[in-house]
């Protein structure tokens, strides 16, 4: 028989060894396509960018300058995630300007002149000089010397906290006279009064008062006339003697008290005609204790006034009146019925250029 040939041992086949090394290649790519969150691929830390509050310091402007620069306003942007609050309390804010010197409501009376406003520093305290020379006049009448006052400002309106600056020009030269008050927030805008008028032997006599926010509004004194008109269109206001208006207010209580202090010891009340930008009507002061203040300009004394309210939607008008600076108000503070006020302390004082 012939014997059967030997067996030999073959290598196996390569073919279905490639096709299982490429069915576990493809398993690996389809397990990280599936999954890509689990390997740090969506899952790396996201970092948010933190709010920042900006702050502005206005400081007293330069012998060159005529006048301060106004803050600036930022640029309306898209905010990101953590800047919507700070943009939706600056839209809150916004009425803390519009409500300076607005009454509710204002008719039928107008109501005190209210000087309110991003947080801003308090620069450092500033020596205080004395006004230029004051004018005196018949009926125990003292016309403080022209001066410049820069005010610090706190205040609450519609649950919210603010700060502002604000800034009194008060410019006389013995026959005729200008007063202006700013106030300023970062963000907020401005708003502003002024009076002008003549000198006369009842202390000043406004001629023009304006009141200018995002609009304008001014009344007009025409004592030939018997009256007093507005711009607002709303009814004419009769004229008095020694009228005023809702900045000149302030320097003609200082006048009153420069004139004759003694005049006006504690508990004596002193009624002004007072005009805003749409009616009149008569604010009555009584005369408080003289008080030591801490402000930002440093310790003053000054005797305090105040007007309380005789309506339901009156407010109530503090001020103090400094003797070191011809009378002149070192601090006013403002409260609505709701609780809103407005808190300005003195910080700075200077001759005007």
């Amino acid at each position: 028989m012939n014997a059967l040939p030997a067996r030999t041992s073959a290598a196996p086949p390569l073919r279905p060894l490639v096709m299982l090394t490429g069915a576990v290649v493809l398993a690996h790519v389809l397990l990280l396509q599936a999954a890509p969150t689990q390997w740090g691929m969506a899952g790396e830390p996201v970092t948010l960018r933190p709010l920042i509050t900006r702050s502005i310091e206005i400081k007293p402007p330069s012998p060159q300058t005529a006048e301060p620069a106004p803050p600036p306003v930022p640029r309306q942007a898209r905010p990101a995630p953590q800047e919507n609050r700070a943009s939706t309390l600056a839209t809150q804010a916004q009425p803390a300007i519009e409500s300076i010197a607005e009454p509710v409501p204002e008719t039928p009376a107008p109501e005190a002149a209210q000087v309110a406003a991003a947080p801003l520093p308090d620069p450092a305290p500033a020596a205080t000089p004395e006004p230029t020379a004051p004018v005196a006049l018949a009926g125990a009448l003292s016309i403080p010397g022209s001066l410049r006052l820069k005010y610090s400002m706190t205040g609450r309106s519609k649950n919210m906290d603010y700060h502002a600056l604000a800034q009194l020009d008060w410019l006389q030269d013995g026959e005729s006279y200008q007063a202006s008050m700013v106030v300023s927030a970062f963000g907020l805008g401005e708003r502003s009064m002024a009076s002008s008028g003549r000198i006369t032997g009842d202390g000043l006599a406004p001629t023009r008062f304006l009141d200018k926010s995002r609009s304008e509004r001014a009344a007009h004194f025409q004592p030939d006339k018997g009256k007093i008109t507005f711009s607002a269109n709303t009814p004419d206001a009769p004229w008095l003697v020694g009228a005023q208006d809702r900045v000149s207010v302030f320097v003609q209580l200082a006048s009153l008290l420069a004139g004759e202090p003694a005049s006006y010891p504690p508990g004596s009340s002193i009624s002004l005609y007072t005009a805003g930008p749409t009616a009149a009507d008569t604010w009555t002061f009584v005369v408080e204790a003289e008080e030591q203040l801490t402000l930002p300009a440093g310790d003053i004394r000054a005797v305090k006034l105040a007007r309380k309210p005789q309506r339901d939607y009156d407010q109530t008008v503090e001020v103090w009146l400094a003797p070191a600076i011809g009378w002149l108000p070192v601090r006013i503070r403002i409260t609505q019925q709701n609780g809103d006020f407005v808190d300005q302390q003195l910080r700075a004082g200077e001759k005007p250029l």
